[in-house]
């Protein structure tokens, strides 16, 4: 379990992260094994077919994996993650991608993040798994 100061210098951390602010990667909320993100899509963020590039909603679900990993305080290295795309959303929407852990061991932990649109519906599943060297 992290102090709120760890907790305070994790969230700063998350919060700007340069990739993040260049994407326009929000961190929406935070704690212990959890974190929310939020991107407003607009054009920038469009494939070629009009509607978002799967990189971003990939990079939206990260961004929530990455905080949620490393929340406890103890450093989280991606192993392996993979994504399913289910609808797309539209330009002006905010997005949201939420992520849970669903299972915290000994050196591993595994976490869900579902990405869903404006209504609610959910646009993405994402699914992650990561290495804690200090524990």
């Amino acid at each position: 379990m992290s102090t709120p100061d760890e907790q305070a210098e994790i969230r700063d951390r998350a919060s700007n992260d340069p990739f993040c602010d260049h994407v326009g990667i929000e961190l929406a909320d935070f704690g212990e094994g959890y974190a929310e993100t939020t991107l407003t899509l607009d054009e920038d963020h469009l494939n070629f077919h009009g509607t978002p590039h799967g990189g971003v909603i990939y990079t939206l679900a990260d961004a929530a994996f990455a905080a949620a990993s490393n929340s406890h305080g103890d450093a989280a290295f991606a192993l392996e993650t993979n994504i399913s795309y289910l609808a797309a959303a539209e330009v002006g929407d905010t997005i949201r991608a939420v992520a849970e852990e669903t299972h915290l061991g000994g050196r591993t932990a595994e976490y869900e993040v579902v990405v869903s649109d404006d209504a609610g519906d959910r646009i993405a599943t994402f699914r992650g798994r990561v290495y804690k060297p200090g524990r």
